[in-house]
């Protein structure tokens, strides 16, 4: 049984459990996120946090969030657990008054399948910023 619960970046131990989460799950393929900005969430299995996601406001589009992050322990993968922390992510950004969540994927079938799955359609940005072979995402939640 997993739990999900938004957690508060600016607090020390939820930054460091954010920061040894990410590094488990992204090694060096990723730098870390300033866990201050923006809004976070921890995914627990009893007491043992397994996964993480977080939304920051987005500087590549109008009145919009950006899915930056969202990482799984491997052992975990196959439980729903990104899409639980989608969901979770969803509904802050609709609080916020955001139009619409945005994100990118580089090389991670799973993810874009999990994107799909929650209703993200593949769009084009008029600037994109990341590598060539990044596919960019966008939902509409207003």
């Amino acid at each position: 049984m997993y739990r999900i619960r938004e957690v508060d970046g600016h607090d020390d131990d939820i930054a460091d459990t954010l920061a040894d989460l990410h590094r488990l799950t992204f090694f060096d393929g990723a730098s870390i996120p300033n866990f201050e900005e923006g809004h976070w969430w921890l995914a627990f299995e009893g007491v043992q946090p397994v996964a993480f996601a977080g939304v920051i406001p987005s500087t590549r589009a109008y009145n919009a969030g950006y899915f930056s992050r969202v990482g799984v322990l491997k052992k975990h993968c196959g439980n729903a657990l990104q899409l639980r922390l989608m969901r979770a992510m969803e509904s802050r950004a609709r609080n916020n008054g955001w139009n619409c969540v945005i994100s990118d994927t580089t090389d991670n079938l799973a993810s874009a399948n999990n994107f799909i799955r929650a209703g993200y359609r593949l769009y084009q940005p008029q600037n994109p910023w990341a590598w060539p072979n990044t596919l960019y995402w966008r939902k509409s939640i207003a």
